[in-house]
């Protein structure tokens, strides 16, 4: 690597404030959904809610982003990056808030409902600011740093959160995440600078006009198809992952925390490191590398029964370190798609087709496990297949779009112009 490189890839003071302050507000929406699942085998017996019913707690926060980033996508472009930020996140402050005042199934999923619209948001919003601020050479590694705050959610907030459910009742998780929220978002307020340079180059187009121009875009549906498989995954395993682990793996419920705890202090460490790898070896090869990767210990993982702790801990290690590779290669690369003025719709665009994806796939994973009379969790395995099919199509749909990604930053270089001033059209001829 060249000295140039090397200074390209040294951020600013304030470009690591920026980061960190995006990791933070990652770190308080994925705790936020994470803590529903092992929340799950505390909740379901106190507020008499079943596996399906539960389902439709996690699927309607999904649904609910959806539809409200799609209603945002026209609005995205018009307006200051920050303030929206700050809008959304004060919302989902509110949203969950409400979660832990919840007293019954009907009021819980409300409030989902409600932290969803907001909170469904906030991620696109903090994409297309990256976007804005950081070139693609150094993505990968603010990606890395970024969606580290998932590991971070496990190795700091669910251990806490789970503590504080178990000693202090479930609604204290909740009020934890309502807390850090009021903290990261002081800070934004008070020193985050406006993110404002693509209002310069917005076109007339109107709120709604803007989101039909977006969605019929061809190369922005060959990405919001890969989107949606890329939430399958995700959304099938993630709201039954610690009823599985306690009935069916036979991991004690005292001992949850700590596996949490092991597997994310691994995630956090490899987050940051699969981030530069991409940046170097490249976004597509990382991305297929934690794709096989996943596809074989998800397949092995859904078909387990009574585990030894230590083996769980190594294997859970492992699968993360697949998820976290396709995730971080897969943010980077989409962020590299949409053109410059069409950022803020296409992330907001993206978001809600995650999210409602998502949700349908929560609800599938609904239908097909059930409870068996011993208590345990049946049909598990079918999840790891669907998942598995669903991430060798992924893997075929992401190799175009990184196609057009490698044209377009080779068009870039070769130019040697602004990314804002390079028309990506003419790359597709």
């Amino acid at each position: 690597m060249t000295d140039t490189t090397d200074k390209q890839k040294k951020f600013t003071r304030y470009q690591a404030f920026v980061i960190a302050v995006l990791a933070f507000i990652q770190f308080s929406i994925v705790l936020d959904f994470m803590v529903m699942s092992p929340l799950g085998a505390i909740l379901r017996p106190i507020l008499k809610i079943s596996p399906a019913q539960f389902a439709t707690v996690v699927s309607a926060y999904a649904f609910s982003a959806g539809f409200a980033g799609l209603l945002a996508a026209g609005f995205a472009d018009r307006f200051d990056r920050k303030k929206l930020l700050l809008f959304f996140y004060s919302g989902f402050v509110i949203g969950t808030l409400f979660c832990g005042l919840a007293t019954s199934y009907e009021l819980l999923l409300a409030a989902r409902i409600i932290t969803g619209i907001f909170g469904g948001v906030i991620g696109s919003i903090s994409y297309a600011i990256i976007t804005d601020l950081f070139k693609l050479e150094v993505r990968g590694t603010v990606m890395g740093f970024v969606q580290a705050s998932f590991a971070g959610a496990q190795v700091l907030g669910l251990p806490v959160g789970l503590f504080m459910a178990d000693k202090l009742g479930w609604q204290w998780a909740f009020f934890m995440i309502v807390a850090v929220c009021i903290v990261v978002g002081t800070l934004m307020a008070i020193y985050m600078m406006p993110v404002n340079e693509h209002l310069k180059i917005q076109t007339d187009r109107k709120p709604f006009e803007h989101l039909r121009k977006t969605i019929s875009q061809g190369r922005y549906l060959k990405a919001f198809a890969a989107t949606v498989l890329l939430a399958t995954g995700g959304f099938m395993l993630m709201p039954f992952g610690a009823d599985f682990a306690v009935r069916n793996l036979g991991v004690s419920s005292n001992d949850l925390w700590l596996l949490y705890l092991i597997t994310g202090i691994f995630s956090l460490i490899a987050g940051p490191l699969v981030g530069r790898l991409s940046d170097k070896a490249g976004k597509y090869p990382v991305f297929v590398a934690g794709s096989l990767l996943s596809m074989v210990l998800v397949v092995y993982y859904c078909g387990l029964g009574i585990t030894p702790f230590w083996f769980l801990v190594a294997l859970n290690s492992f699968l993360f370190l697949g998820i976290s590779a396709r995730i971080i290669s897969s943010s980077a690369l989409m962020t590299a798609v949409p053109e410059p003025h069409d950022r803020g719709a296409f992330m907001s665009i993206n978001a809600s087709t995650q999210q409602i994806a998502g949700g349908i796939a929560a609800i599938c994973a609904g239908l097909i496990v059930v409870e068996g009379p011993d208590g345990k969790l049946q049909n598990y395995s079918w999840l790891g297949y669907v998942v598995a099919i669903c991430i060798v199509i992924t893997i075929i749909l992401m190799y175009p779009i990184n196609k057009y990604v490698m044209k377009n930053q080779a068009l870039l270089k070769k130019q040697a112009v602004p990314e804002s001033k390079v028309n990506t059209e003419s790359v597709n001829g």
